[in-house]
């Protein structure tokens, strides 16, 4: 029994679906990217990046959201409090990444040098060696723009730094 068989319809299920009001595929799926708006190639553009920057990350066992609490450290002990208040995030959201951090070795909870009673959190030696590897400017850069030429990328980035330096209206 073939797809429409299934319907019901004998040849005429899909037929039924969308003069019933219901869509064969969701807004928009069937729209090649370039009909996309611009705000959506954004989206799917920064997507897409992301998974390659984890996936770069993933070699040292980091993410995108863990790798800044390493840089936060480098600059000295923290507080979990003081690390969710610079990395704009909540406690619980800071706790869960310092776990994973604590997992690979990368991070240390140890007492804090002048009140016994509070903890804070530091970069291990593992921490600096990973921040030390990853950081090639040239490896991330190519993770974003591989499939452009050079005066592209000039492009791009000055686009995309007017649109982050500008206000943009809510909603």
């Amino acid at each position: 029994m073939n797809e429409d068989e299934r319907a019901g319809s004998g040849g005429r299920g899909a037929e039924r679906v969308a003069s019933a009001g219901m869509p064969s595929a969701g807004p928009g799926v069937a729209v090649p990217p370039a009909a996309w708006p611009t705000g959506r190639l954004l989206s799917a553009a920064a997507r897409r990046i992301e998974r390659a920057w984890d996936s770069y990350l993933g070699r040292w066992s980091l993410t995108h959201a863990s790798l800044p609490v390493l840089a936060v450290l480098a600059g000295g002990p923290r507080s979990q409090r003081e690390i969710a208040r610079d990395l704009h995030v909540t406690e619980q959201t800071t706790s869960r990444m310092l776990a994973g951090l604590e997992r690979t070795g990368y991070v240390r909870r140890e007492r804090h040098a002048e009140d016994r009673r509070r903890h804070v959190v530091a970069i291990t030696a593992a921490g600096w060696e990973a921040l030390r590897a990853l950081d090639d400017p040239g490896a991330v850069e190519r993770l974003a723009t591989a499939s452009l030429d050079g005066a592209e990328v000039e492009a791009l980035r000055a686009l995309l730094l007017r649109i982050v330096e500008s206000e943009l209206p809510e909603g």
